[in-house]
């Protein structure tokens, strides 16, 4: 029976290889090969010219210096906050920690595209609200805050992952052993001479390894880089690359891919570093059983200040950024809040861009690609984490390495890859196309929470089903995926939520005719419209947060859509 049953699950594994190899390696190969090529309509024609273009472009060495320092700038801000928020959650008397548990999921709502959309409007240099205000009361000529800035980057991206840094950082912090500290203590030594003593290098694997992954994120990022850097000329390799695909009549996508591959090439080597640390970091982890909890450090008279600074933190991750939104909603431009900004609110932005038909047209894109891929993503992930767990093979193997090299891939480059990849196939400027990148790109966060979900199932229930002579499908339909039923659940939401939220790929394929709501509300935000950017943004929000309660209610692993 067992040999049977392995007969029958090695070709699965093989067709899964040939798929999730074709979805992850052939946007790399093609990318490479489209380094080489003439041109997009000319591949197999090939040339060293986009390296040399590329390469020699003197606004390369500003632009790498910009990488530099908005991604080192941003992965400290969002660590050393991370760090902070974790410990004071986890380790302190801190008053109502359990409002920690929701804070790293609520921002799950405002897409990056939306909240540097509300902080544009807030520190915009010439009518940004909170500088026309402080113009206003001090009398000053100019407003004292530029968000089109390198500062202005560094502090948004680093707010956006925050989230990220404290979920990784939280679990190391609660489960590492204490006897150290407690030993520190009872020899005199302070709640701070502990921490910066004992604590923090104890943890400093993990704090490398979130450091790291905040890297990734932020050599990743183009949603702020776009809204933010390019209006103030602070261009970095993601707005770089875009600017040489759609400025001009004659995208360049040559030169992109040439430009492409150093970051891929750099997320891949980060993302085998981070794995590493994380290997490293788990030796310092030491649940001592039943009923542990870590030591609590009691923090005196700095218990409230601190609480009210996390409050402070959530005000400026979620409270403005949509208190922002719906406010300019139902304005006709930027007001400074008053009894005249009262009297001229309407409903006209929302009436412009609800019968605007091309943003209507993208957001029944973005509903369908969110469906359709979040469905077809999670079936792909059902078959290939059964393959990997069940099946323990070099081809499983092979099988599981593949499913998670996406998550190495920044968006923009791979949108790129994707670009070169479906340029001769019918799929090419299609909404399935879209459809493709978007499973191909995500398909990490479908398998790893349905991998973690298959390991808690014992086989003897499959080995039962198939002694009463059911199939391979059969088993797997009415034993394994009702058990499943929960995780399913969850994964389809998270990745439908993350496929209504997702602009890199998008930015890059899309085409009229195949709109989605991040991209419409890039272009609005560029002509300046953001009494438009704020309506359709709160009907976005309102689609992902529907989304991300129904996950909260179903207790979905939020961390894994962020590792």
């Amino acid at each position: 029976m067992l040999e049977r049953q392995s007969r029958l699950r090695m070709p699965l594994a093989g067709i899964l290889i040939i798929v999730v190899g074709a979805l992850t390696i052939g946007p790399v190969l093609m990318l490479v090969i489209g380094s080489f090529s003439k041109g997009i309509g000319a591949i197999g024609a090939f040339t060293t010219d986009k390296y040399v273009a590329a390469y020699t472009d003197p606004t390369l060495p500003k632009t790498l210096l910009n990488t530099v320092i908005f991604t080192l700038g941003a992965a400290c801000f969002s660590t050393i906050l991370g760090g902070l928020l974790a410990y004071l959650s986890v380790r302190t008397d801190i008053p109502f920690s359990g409002l920690f548990r929701v804070l790293p999921i609520v921002p799950m709502m405002i897409p990056h595209v939306l909240f540097a959309a509300a902080w544009i409007a807030l520190l915009n240099p010439t009518n940004g609200m909170l500088n026309l205000f402080l113009r206003n009361l001090f009398g000053l000529s100019s407003g004292p805050f530029n968000i089109y800035s390198l500062g202005g980057m560094i502090f948004l991206e680093g707010m956006l992952d925050l989230p990220v840094t404290y979920l990784v950082i939280s679990p190391a912090m609660y489960s590492f052993d204490t006897t150290l500290e407690e030993a520190s203590r009872v020899s005199g030594a302070s709640n701070l001479y502990t921490l910066r003593r004992v604590t923090l290098p104890i943890l400093k694997p993990a704090f490398l390894a979130t450091f790291t992954l905040a890297i990734i994120r932020t050599l990743a990022a183009f949603a702020i880089p776009s809204m933010v850097g390019m209006p103030g000329r602070i261009h970095i390799l993601t707005t770089h690359i875009y600017r040489i695909i759609s400025v001009g009549w004659s995208p360049d996508y040559g030169r992109a891919a040439a430009l492409g591959l150093i970051v891929l090439a750099a997320s891949i080597i980060l993302v085998y570093l981070y794995r590493h640390l994380i290997s490293e970091g788990s030796q310092y982890v030491t649940v001592t059983g039943k009923g542990y909890r870590p030591t609590v450090v009691e923090l005196g008279r700095a218990r409230y200040p601190l609480f009210i600074l996390c409050i402070v933190l959530f005000c400026f991750l979620v409270v403005i950024p949509l208190a922002t939104l719906i406010y300019m909603s139902f304005l006709p431009y930027s007001m400074v809040p008053s009894a005249r900004a009262v009297s001229m609110m309407n409903l006209r932005n929302w009436h412009t861009v609800l019968r605007n038909s091309v943003i209507v047209r993208a957001l029944k894109n973005s509903v369908f690609l969110s469906i359709a891929g979040a469905t077809l993503g999670i079936v792909l992930s059902l078959f290939v984490a059964y393959v990997v767990v069940k099946v323990k093979s070099k081809g499983s193997a092979l099988l599981e390495s593949l499913s998670f090299l996406s998550f190495s891939f920044p968006g923009m480059i791979i949108g790129v890859g994707f670009m070169w990849f479906l340029v001769r196939t019918p799929l090419y400027a299609t909404i399935w196309g879209l459809l493709v990148a978007y499973v191909g790109t995500y398909l990490p966060y479908g398998v790893r929470p349905l991998r973690s979900a298959f390991m808690q199932i014992d086989e003897e229930l499959e080995e039962s089903a198939r002694v009463f002579g059911a199939s391979f499908l059969r088993a797997l339909n009415d034993i394994i995926v009702p058990l499943l039923a929960p995780g399913v659940v969850s994964a389809w939401i998270l990745m439908a939520c993350m496929f209504i939220r997702e602009l890199s790929v998008s930015v890059v394929l899309s085409r009229p005719g195949t709109e989605v709501l991040t991209v419409e509300i890039m272009k609005l935000a560029n002509d300046g419209l953001w009494g438009q950017v704020a309506a359709l943004g709160i009907i976005m929000i309102g689609l992902s947060t529907a989304l991300v309660i129904v996950a909260s209610l179903l207790r979905i692993p939020l961390s894994h859509s962020e590792q």
